[in-house]
């Protein structure tokens, strides 16, 4: 078997034990059945859904004070269903805008209620993020929005902030189990899995208790945080199968010894690619700030649109796969999420490094 170095940016590499169990358990998962042919009703389905619920509330030190549900959809879903359950027509909604995704966040609660900007990076070109303290926030923010970290852009919320005038939400879509997090702070919490969690098609929601008492009741009962609470998750057939990978790739995580040996290899995978930016900063034209780099989206420009094609087809040939940037600003994109290991980011800096001296 030969794996390539994947770099992409959603749906992206998972770990390969997790895989690998997933390819044992795929016919069988242990009472003569595919968890794919397994009742989300069923005593076995439950143990499995709470194993994968328990780990994450482990690993993120989840206080009691909020629940954890898993929904089905991704991000873009809790960009709607977020404003329908707390934005109420007397209130206003605060988003901090720092890229692509926290704009459509912002789109789409102003179809529900009142919406504006309490901040905003795209002067620029969203290489930075703003700072809280020059955070506008109206008087009657219903909830202040952000998005701790920027795929398209890479650029990512060094220190998240504390608890504010309002009940903070967060999109961690493309940096959840990355780093250690006070869950305290947030009201609510929501990320899609494709990126640090599992596969694409199920997003996990951590809400505080007392929020959800606080909700609009005027909403269908299938976009209400508080019906998937209340129901444990299964109001409607939730995405076993891709909760299942959640679990798998939550006990490696666990067999990695927790998010401390995590933080340490991401830190280490990025200090080594941002550290050719700053060595050779005439030629890797990295995105974002140096106080706004991501850990996870690593994006950069070469002095020519003609390099960055020849560098991405020379490192697809070389098995590195997934570096072309988002279309909306182009360049090179090396996503280094929990899943890609130190030997695929150390083989892209030594392709980095050689086409450096045959090209620059």
């Amino acid at each position: 078997m030969s794996r390539l170095h994947n770099f992409s940016a959603g749906p992206t590499a998972l770990p390969l034990p997790a895989l690998e169990r997933a390819q044992r358990e795929l016919v069988d998962c242990g009472h003569g059945a595919s968890i794919l042919e397994t009742s989300h009703r069923s005593k076995t389905w439950m143990e499995l859904q709470d194993l994968a619920t328990s780990r994450l509330r482990r690993l993120l030190k989840v206080p009691d004070t909020h629940a954890i549900t898993w929904l089905q959809g991704g991000a873009s879903h809790q960009f709607a269903m977020l404003p329908l359950n707390f934005l109420s027509p007397d209130r206003s909604a605060a988003y901090v805008v720092t890229g692509t995704w926290s704009q459509k966040g912002l789109e789409e609660a102003k179809r529900v209620g009142a919406a504006v900007e309490a901040a905003s990076a795209a002067e620029g070109g969203f290489r930075d993020i703003p700072p809280p303290e020059t955070w506008t926030i109206p008087e009657d923010a219903a909830y202040i929005h952000l998005t701790s970290n920027n795929t398209i852009y890479g650029t990512q919320f060094a220190q998240l902030p504390e608890r504010m005038s309002a009940p903070l939400v967060c999109d961690m879509s493309s940096d959840i189990l990355s780093r250690p997090v006070d869950v305290s702070q947030f009201d609510l919490i929501y990320a899609g899995a494709q990126k640090n969690l599992g596969p694409a098609g199920v997003t996990v929601a951590i809400v505080r208790k007392s929020w959800l008492e606080s909700a609009r009741e005027d909403v269908p009962l299938i976009l209400r945080y508080a019906t998937h609470v209340d129901k444990d998750s299964t109001y409607n057939t939730p995405p076993v199968f891709a909760i299942y990978m959640v679990g798998c790739v939550l006990e490696w995580i666990d067999e990695q010894g927790g998010l401390g040996p995590i933080v340490q290899a991401n830190e280490a995978k990025a200090a080594r690619i941002y550290g050719l930016f700053d060595s050779h900063p005439e030629f890797f034209v990295g995105h974002a700030l140096p106080r706004a780099r991501s850990r996870m989206n690593i994006t950069f420009n070469l002095p020519s649109s003609e390099l960055e094609a020849e560098f991405i087809a020379a490192a697809t040939e070389a098995g590195l796969t997934g570096l072309k940037g988002h279309r909306s600003i182009g360049g090179i994109r090396a996503s280094t999420y929990n899943a890609i290991s130190e030997e695929s980011v150390e083989a892209l800096a030594q392709f980095m490094e050689h086409f450096l001296a045959t090209r620059g």
